[in-house]
């Protein structure tokens, strides 16, 4: 059984960083889309940051430049590290992994492609 389980959230001043961890099990990676989502209450989760079977990224407008997703596959474990944090960023943070697609699709972001959630970390910002 696959199971992702994300670690490393807690809060922080604006301006401050973090490095979110996905530590996945149940499955082996070495091929898929692996994403980055967030949710803050009342609005919709959306993806923040992908990456492809083949190292390529993409991230959404509002944290280009400053946060970075990176894959460990010998530790099966994926890393956001979010730098240049604002209140805006303040969110329950999702890991999740589409198996079944090499590269991420063109809506990835809306995460309908992803069967696989961890249960989420919650990232604070304020001063």
């Amino acid at each position: 059984q696959v199971q992702l389980v994300e670690s490393g959230g807690g809060s922080v001043q604006p301006g401050g960083s973090l490095t979110l961890s996905c530590s996945l099990s149940g499955y082996t990676y070495n091929t898929g889309c692996m994403g980055w989502f967030r949710q803050s209450p009342g609005k919709n989760r959306r993806g923040v940051a992908s990456i492809d079977t083949y190292g390529s990224t993409t991230y959404d407008d509002s944290v280009a430049g400053r946060f970075t997703i990176t894959r460990d596959s010998a530790k099966n474990t994926l890393y956001l590290q979010m730098s240049g944090l604002k209140p805006e960023d303040t969110a329950m943070y999702y890991c999740a992994v589409d198996k079944d697609h090499a590269q991420c699709g063109w809506s990835w972001a809306l995460g309908a492609d992803f069967l696989y959630w961890g249960r989420g970390t919650q990232v604070t910002v304020s001063s």
